[in-house]
């Protein structure tokens, strides 16, 4: 499927797939929705909740590894270690990779050299990319995952149900719920009645949240 690079409303660029009419990230701005949605409404939480010297985190949906990029970035100087599980079905090539701006667009120096260590290491296997972050990338379906009482947060990016509903369905979010902890967190930028349903008939309490910039609301959901 072709997949084009391009620049969303904050300068930041994207993943766009013509064929679905689908972005990876919000047209309206990628690194805002990237950290309204996952940081400020799902790690910083976490932290506010916890106070936790440890954090494992479970990304739905891979991709361009900018969640990743920003959880590092927000994590830096924090006694935080922290432990990044990023699934993904069709890993983005390396040509992609270097045409995107995050690091640029973020004003990181170092910035750079750890996007390229997200997409530089090998799949399947634990790699340590700084001191206190740990990256595991696992190529596979989503309806693959059946991990038990393992995360803190979910970070639920799949593309959206117009594309894809077999990502945003009851037998999915049984294993999002399986996979976290008691009181671990689940955000997402979808806001959809259907989703909401989903989640709450497999138990989660949820909770309709202010939106990044484009979009009005947004889901976080807590394992009971």
């Amino acid at each position: 499927m072709k997949r084009e690079i391009i620049e969303t409303a904050d300068g930041s660029s994207t993943i766009y797939l013509p064929e679905l009419n689908e972005h990876y990230h919000s047209k309206h701005g990628a690194i805002q929705e990237a950290q309204h949605v996952f940081i400020k409404m799902g790690l910083l939480e976490v932290i506010s909740r916890k106070n936790p010297s440890e954090i494992s985190i479970l990304e739905i949906g891979f991709g361009t590894g900018l969640n990743a990029l920003v959880t590092w970035q927000q994590i830096l100087n924090k006694n935080i270690s922290l432990k990044y599980t990023g699934v993904e079905a069709y890993p983005i090539l390396k040509e992609e990779v270097a045409s995107l701006n995050f690091p640029e667009e973020l004003s990181d120096i170092n910035a750079g050299s750890f996007f390229k260590k997200l997409h530089a290491g090998s799949w399947e296997e634990t790699h340590k990319l700084s001191e206190n972050f740990t990256l595991t990338k696992q190529k596979k379906f989503f309806h693959e995952i059946d991990d038990k009482l393992k995360y803190d947060l979910i970070y639920f990016d799949a593309f959206g149900a117009r594309v894809q509903p077999d990502l945003w369905t009851v037998d999915i979010f049984k294993k999002m719920y399986d996979s976290l902890i008691p009181g671990g967190i689940l955000v997402t930028y979808a806001a959809k009645g259907s989703v909401r349903r989903a989640m709450l008939e497999v138990g989660f309490l949820v909770e309709r949240l202010p939106g990044p910039p484009g979009k009005r609301e947004m889901l976080r959901a807590t394992k009971k």
